[in-house]
């Protein structure tokens, strides 16, 4: 295991040497705690669902994940079983992403602990970005609906992570209920979303082999003006928490998973400074 961990880091402190923006970078850390990381935490997954959800911790100022729960189209039943979808890499995701965070950058996270809510629950009010994965199969009431109109409305950012191909059909049918006049755009390397932390020269990675085209990165700005505020961030045929998940075991792409963590790093960054 020390042996895996020093060859990891050392490759992560290979790639970040070139970031943008001069820093003390603690990679060797970040990946040995990654490494040590809770046998509990590996209950996530695309294939191994959670077999729990932690409880909700409290308010305190610090940059804490929070992950939107929905109830689910009927498609996302298999056999017996049921695929959770928008628990979908948890709780190793955002675990493996919040610390990454912390040591990457200046952003206080909170590591131990994350909050699930749904869209219409008062207390996603106290946070500035929530995450939706699969959002494919998302049938949010019309509770919800309201709620995430409030919630953009009153300068919330939500990032849609982790869906493919034809998931982009009920997406678009469910967020034109919430901004009926929206305009999708595309979001370049040139926007300043991707050069506030880490310059990303180009958005050729991350993708996953599942999709049929590569990933595309959209926004949702006010007024479908992007000299305006960003409301939402659309992952399409990508799923950069796949990559955050399972950082610590090998099986990833590492020059890919460190352009997951410097992605994601930059939408938390931009939020909060904006």
């Amino acid at each position: 295991m020390k042996k895996l961990v020093n060859r990891l880091a050392a490759r992560f402190n290979a790639h970040f040497a070139n970031a943008s923006r001069s820093r003390k970078v603690w990679t060797a850390v970040a990946v040995a705690a990654l490494a040590a990381a809770p046998i509990v935490w590996a209950q996530g997954g695309r294939n191994r669902q959670a077999t729990y959800y932690e409880e909700n911790v409290p308010y305190d100022g610090r940059y804490t994940f929070v992950r939107i729960k929905y109830d689910m189209t009927s498609s996302a039943s298999f056999g017996r079983r049921q695929d959770i979808k928008w628990a979908h890499d948890y709780p190793r995701g955002e675990r493996h992403f919040t610390k990454i965070v912390n040591e990457l950058s200046s952003v206080r996270a909170r590591e131990m602990g994350s909050n699930i809510l749904t869209l219409d629950s008062p207390e996603l009010g106290k946070y500035p970005i929530a995450h939706l994965c699969e959002a494919g199969f998302w049938l949010p009431s019309e509770a919800e609906v309201l709620g995430l109109r409030n919630y953009l409305a009153k300068g919330g950012l939500i990032i849609f992570d982790d869906f493919f191909n034809d998931a982009w059909y009920n997406f678009e049918t469910q967020i034109k209920r919430v901004l009926p006049n929206v305009t999708f755009i595309p979001l370049t390397e040139k926007d300043v979303l991707f050069d506030t932390f880490y310059r990303i020269p180009k958005l050729d990675a991350p993708s996953m082999p599942n999709a049929d085209r590569g990933a595309q990165y959209l926004g949702i700005f006010e007024d479908n003006d992007r000299s305006k505020r960003l409301l939402a961030i659309i992952n399409y045929n990508n799923d950069l928490s796949e990559f955050w998940e399972f950082s610590d075991e090998g099986v990833m792409p590492i020059d890919i998973t460190n352009e997951a963590y410097k992605i994601g790093i930059n939408y938390i960054i931009y939020a909060l400074t904006r």
